[in-house]
């Protein structure tokens, strides 16, 4: 893997781990245009995946961390503190307990349906295509009947448990877990902002347990040889990484989600057309 190439795909993983087009989709494509998928084993390439992404991890982390550390000490001191005194929760700790809540259904589904997961279905470029459409028609659908009054001080735990069920289902390769996430909150009453930001707090233990556990698993077979491309390609998608979460909360105060629907349907027939034209395999 030359330089280029490893700077080419940290830019991908960057911008697509955050905006709701998919990851995992373009990261598959750009992969195969490259023709990366016949230059390196199937191995190296899902390690090299799991080191880069720890880059947007850490741009996650670095972007939220006045957030992060306020609710972290928040979650510690009022939750002891009511169990001495039986004091009342304050918003910090109240949101650390959403995050909570609302990660449980992707580890409950995660561990549930690995297997499925890991399988070779999840890398059809059907399936992936499909993702891309199916989202982006329930994303016109919350723009349309997404009342967009809620804030973060409004959430319940109801309403944190059903935005964790759309983060599960960004498991399906294509369907983008800011993507569900956000789709998910703008259906329960969230303005746009509001669905973001909880989206992308959501994903912190997500992702970092995500990343964490996947780069344990494949590192045994990371090539020592692409050493440099790989920290190359970290720290670029740990920067455009960090661009795109901030570029994402701004965009939203004023905009709607039409233009990623737009993108998904156009990738997403792209795809379709590759594929019934076989000028790609689908795995």
């Amino acid at each position: 893997m030359s330089i280029l190439q490893a700077i080419l795909l940290g830019i991908v993983q960057g911008l697509t781990e955050f905006l709701p087009i998919s990851s995992t989709a373009h990261l598959i494509l750009v992969s195969k245009l490259l023709q990366l998928d016949q230059k390196l084993t199937p191995e190296q390439l899902t390690g090299f995946v799991a080191f880069i992404q720890l880059g947007t991890v850490l741009a996650l982390i670095v972007y939220f961390f006045p957030d992060l550390w306020n609710i972290a000490r928040g979650f510690l001191t009022d939750n002891l503190a009511w169990l001495q005194e039986r004091r009342e929760l304050g918003e910090r700790a109240r949101l650390g307990w959403l995050i909570v809540i609302g990660s449980f259904p992707v580890i409950v589904f995660g561990f549930g349906f690995r297997k499925i997961i890991e399988g070779v279905l999840t890398k059809n470029l059907y399936v992936i295509a499909g993702a891309l459409v199916g989202l982006a028609v329930f994303l016109v659908v919350a723009e349309v009947v997404g009342s967009r009054r809620l804030k973060l001080s409004d959430l319940t735990w109801w309403h944190a448990l059903l935005i964790g069920c759309g983060q599960a289902l960004a498991l399906i390769p294509g369907a983008s877990r800011s993507g569900t996430t956000i789709t998910a909150g703008l259906l329960l009453g969230l303005d746009r902002a509001t669905a973001a930001r909880f989206s992308f707090l959501l994903c912190v233990p997500a992702l970092t347990g995500a990343g964490l556990l996947q780069f344990v698993r494949e590192v045994k077979d990371f090539d020592p040889t692409m050493l440099l491309a790989t920290v190359v390609a970290t720290v670029v998608s740990g920067i455009t990484g960090y661009a795109a979460i901030a570029f994402l909360l701004y965009f939203l105060k004023t905009h709607s989600m039409l233009v990623f629907v737009v993108y998904r349907l156009v990738l997403g027939g792209l795809l379709f057309f590759l594929l019934v034209t076989q000028r790609i395999a689908p795995v």
